[in-house]
């Protein structure tokens, strides 16, 4: 006779269960933002390391978006079908690796294949990350969960230009990216040998003998319109955060008058704000169920702030205060973002339905990229804050229809 397992007892082994793979997930998180911020961090450089133009080296971003885009709905399900772990510890091998490769053979040729093999890996951790914490982490701890892991990913964003740009002055910038693949590789090892020792207990187990006759919902009742709502705001999301995370920096230094290291700086603020952001967001996330109230808000809030760098001549103090206040405000969204997807995402079929939903990241990412390099290649710097506050104005029309028709 089976024994029935004690309430208290599964809550009590399910707490340190629940932060270990936190932890575990933040922290692959964090690098997978290095990994993306590592070209722009370094944007300023590459033109002379590479003997390319800002347009060349937006085609690259491009690449890594586009592979990207195409991988990660297939990921998602792999995640679901195989097991999100192991498709986690691949991609963290395969980011650090190409990353390696380009600090071994330095080149534009081999920009372009770096980025094809860090867009592969890049496809791997939305869907992994949150399809293990779907289905590991208590629902009441969600909001706080997700804000967690988003924090962790925007830490990876904030720390990555300094600790780029530091090792670039210091040692040059094939190092730079000698250490973004040496952080993926370390973390993944780090993974594959706790993630054994990390066992997850549900305190609210499914009623898995009961589902377990159940043949799962084919893949094209995913795509709702719900889902394709979702995938365009993070569409919007990507061509407007995506460009003043990215160029930013350069738009400061050509159209501002402020020198590399105060635009490094004020794009660290930025960053580290967004994170900041992102635990304030999680504590909204978690007391209310207007998701997308709370995140148009926010988001109108940032593109007020684009809008006033777009049309007045901050200086390097302003400027940096405006960014922060953007960052701070951007961040809040991305919580109750999360929510949305988890509320639109069967049992089950988290990993691919956030697999389908961040490919929003990657089409804006197709597109950002090449807009705003050729902006600053035509000697436009002024119009990155615009444009990214036209795309915060959609997204904020948006959010409003996706709040509307979840209340419905």
């Amino acid at each position: 006779m089976t024994a029935i397992p004690d309430p208290k007892t599964a809550l009590a082994a399910a707490r340190p269960a629940e932060r270990m793979l936190l932890g575990q997930v933040s922290l692959a998180h964090l690098v997978s933002h290095v990994h993306i911020m590592t070209v722009p961090a370094l944007l300023p450089l590459l033109p002379g390391h590479f003997g390319s133009s800002f347009i060349e080296i937006g085609v690259a971003l491009t690449l890594f978006n586009l592979v990207s885009l195409v991988v990660q709905a297939p990921m998602g399900f792999v995640s679901d079908r195989l097991g999100a772990r192991p498709v986690l510890v691949a991609g963290l091998f395969v980011g650090g690796l190409s990353f390696i490769g380009l600090a071994l053979s330095p080149g534009y040729a081999m920009l372009l294949v770096a980025m094809a093999g860090a867009g592969l890996a890049n496809g791997v951790y939305h869907p992994a990350n949150y399809a293990l914490l779907a289905r590991g982490i208590d629902g009441a701890r969600m909001g706080k969960a997700f804000s967690i892991h988003t924090f962790a990913g925007y830490l990876g964003t904030a720390i990555a230009p300094p600790l780029l740009l530091g090792t670039a002055a210091l040692l040059g910038v094939s190092q730079a990216f000698a250490v973004a693949g040496l952080l993926g590789l370390g973390v993944g090892l780090l993974t594959l040998v706790s993630g054994g020792n990390a066992p997850v207990v549900r305190p609210e187990p499914r009623a898995e003998a009961a589902e377990a006759g159940r043949p799962r919902p084919p893949r094209v009742r995913l795509i709702t319109g719900t889902v394709i709502g979702l995938m365009a705001m993070y569409v919007l999301l990507s061509l407007s955060t995506g460009g003043i995370q990215s160029f930013s920096a350069s738009a400061l230094v050509m159209g501002y008058g402020i020198d590399l290291a105060g635009a490094n700086a004020a794009l660290t603020v930025f960053l580290f704000m967004s994170a900041g952001g992102v635990l304030a967001g999680g504590a909204l996330a978690d007391r209310t169920r207007r998701h997308g109230l709370v995140a148009a808000a926010a988001f109108l809030g940032t593109s007020v702030i684009a809008g006033t760098m777009a049309l007045t001549q901050p200086s390097a103090v302003v400027a940096t205060l405006l960014l922060g206040a953007a960052g701070f405000l951007s961040g809040i969204i991305t919580p109750s973002r999360d929510m949305l997807v988890r509320a639109a995402a069967p049992k089950g079929a988290e990993g691919i339905v956030f697999g389908i939903v961040s490919t929003g990241f990657n089409i804006g990412g197709l597109i950002g990229p090449l807009l705003y390099a050729a902006l600053l290649d035509q000697g436009q710097p002024r119009a990155i804050f615009a444009v990214a506050a036209v795309f915060m104005l959609l997204t904020v029309t948006l959010t409003l229809i996706q709040d509307r028709r979840a209340r419905r």
